[in-house]
């Protein structure tokens, strides 16, 4: 099955949205610009096709679109298609969902919550970097050892983390900088 998508502007940013008859299969963080978020929506879906997006779609598409004016809101009801995933991907990102609002974990507690040792920490981390549906499975929200920021693949980088950070009140460990919330 082709996956379908659709492109939509919110305070941050242009974002986009890939879904199939299972769930979302991408989510592109705001970029720059519609084509940008396209190009990057399309990086890993190129055979992808615009369409309407059905009710529930739309219901997430309002719901990111509140996230972004600053609204509390909770994406672990929005049904996630991680088909090709693997297994222990899978269960990191099933409890990087429960991570709410305003909160925060490490790569190496999560890593504990799973049971694996401290060296799966890094697992971790690489499993952040290839989340296909950040914000709906809430990477941002996952620090480095230390309450530190770590990396964010997303357009803006560990800037971009940082102010969804500060969106939602959770603080990391860092020196205070000035940012324009998005």
């Amino acid at each position: 099955m082709i996956p379908r998508y659709a492109l939509f502007g919110t305070q941050a940013g242009f974002c986009g949205l890939a879904w199939t008859n299972d769930g979302v299969v991408r989510f592109q963080l705001p970029g720059q610009s519609r084509e940008e978020t396209e190009r990057l929506l399309k990086r890993r879906h190129p055979d992808i096709q615009p369409d309407e997006p059905p009710p529930q779609i739309a219901a997430t598409i309002e719901a990111v679109k509140r996230y972004f004016a600053g609204d509390m809101v909770d994406f672990t009801d929005v049904p996630v298609d991680l088909r090709g995933q693997d297994d222990f991907f899978k269960s990191i990102y099933a409890a990087l969902r429960q991570v709410g609002w305003g909160e925060t974990t490490t790569y190496g507690a999560l890593a504990k919550q799973l049971g694996a040792g401290p060296e799966a920490a890094r697992d971790v981390g690489i499993a952040m970097g290839r989340n296909p549906v950040a914000l709906i499975i809430p990477c941002h929200r996952c620090l480095a050892a230390g309450g530190k920021l770590g990396g964010f693949s997303a357009p803006g980088g560990s800037d971009t983390k940082l102010k969804m950070l500060e969106l939602e009140g959770a603080s990391p460990h860092l020196e205070p900088k000035q940012f324009n919330l998005f």
